[in-house]
């Protein structure tokens, strides 16, 4: 594949990789319903934090949208809608996430040991939180009703599940922690410490 067509089809993930969203959540909570919940419900609940994060990010980007312009403009403080943070930032840090990192975590805890895949559920929790932050500022943002009614609810009454059954031990929940923090963390230094300066400099020109 020449440059050309591979620029192409990064244009093209980076416009529309969430419209799939809801379709993507609501096929996977089928076939997890059908050959997961029963067999293994602390399983189940590891892997149903991926469609829970993409109906988080249908909110987000598709419907009612928006999250670019309010964290631009009120988050950063830009005068732009469209930068710092673009679409092209937006990809790159919610695909490789949600879309690889989560299922196969999922996987992963499937195959080899189930608390590889507790720290989706710890950083569900965070980011709803942060959602939850968000609108003690300013209002309404992207994201905060799948936070609130979806990612903290389920993130925490997995990690309620896996405590009180004691299906892992308490150094793989702290490592877990540990892990969404590290995540949660680098995701706002770089809004914060990388983007935003970004603003000044181009104000200062």
């Amino acid at each position: 594949m020449d440059n050309t067509k591979k620029h192409s089809v990064l244009s093209w993930l980076e416009e529309y990789w969430p419209i799939p969203t809801p379709f993507l959540a609501l096929y996977l909570t089928i076939v997890l319903t059908l050959f997961v919940l029963n067999k293994d419900f602390g399983l189940f609940l590891i892997w149903i934090q991926t469609p829970v994060y993409f109906l988080h990010q249908f909110e987000e980007y598709v419907y009612p949208g928006g999250f670019l312009e309010y964290f631009n403009t009120k988050a950063l403080g830009s005068s732009r809608k469209d930068w710092p943070l673009t679409k092209t930032y937006s990809f790159w840090i919610n695909f490789p996430l949600i879309f690889i990192g989560f299922p196969v975590s999922a996987i992963l805890a499937g195959q080899i040991d189930i608390s590889i895949g507790i720290w989706t559920a710890y950083f569900s929790i965070l980011n709803g939180l942060s959602h939850l932050g968000m609108f003690f500022r300013d209002g309404y943002n992207p994201g905060l009703v799948a936070s609130v009614f979806l990612n903290i609810p389920v993130g925490i009454y997995t990690v309620y599940y896996f405590t009180t059954n004691q299906l892992i031990p308490l150094s793989s929940h702290i490592i877990g922690a540990g892990i969404a923090v590290a995540i949660q963390s680098t995701l706002m230094m770089f809004g914060f410490k990388v983007l935003k300066p970004k603003i000044k400099q181009n104000q200062n020109k």
